[in-house]
């Protein structure tokens, strides 16, 4: 992506957490704890990838990726395509990117990257739009 900065990658420490799990430091229900907000999100509005899940190896995982920026208005917090980011990144100034992976079979999930886009420009925050009806 052209304004990716900001990158902060967190597979040290999802290496540590599952090396936690197979060492027996950590119990299984404590890292397969997925939401099922998550859950139906990653089912609904995830990306498939060819990667297998690290703790059950049966199912891929899923990517879930949220946005975050008060530019954003309304639409902070919400779930986008990663072919969405893009014209995004050309739209808003500045805007935090959070990348999840889920598997649906045993509910894992962990925080695999974020970072920022937009193009660097601040502008006000996005207003919420009044329905035809109020008016």
């Amino acid at each position: 992506m052209w304004s990716q900065r900001d990158v902060i990658d967190y597979s040290l420490a999802r290496r540590a957490t599952l090396e936690a799990l197979f060492r027996g430091g950590a119990l299984k229900m404590d890292v397969c704890d997925a939401d099922p907000y998550l859950l139906r999100a990653a089912k609904y509005h995830g990306e498939p990838t060819n990667r297998d899940c690290p703790v059950c190896r049966r199912h891929k995982l899923t990517h879930v990726t949220y946005v975050f920026g008060d530019e954003l208005g309304q639409y902070s917090g919400r779930i986008k395509s990663t072919k969405e980011l893009e014209p995004m990144a050309r739209e808003y100034g500045e805007f935090r990117v959070y990348v999840v992976e889920v598997c649906q079979g045993c509910a894992w999930n962990y925080l695999t990257s974020s970072y920022v886009l937009g193009d660097g420009v601040p502008r006000t925050p996005a207003r919420r739009r009044r329905r035809a009806a109020e008016e």
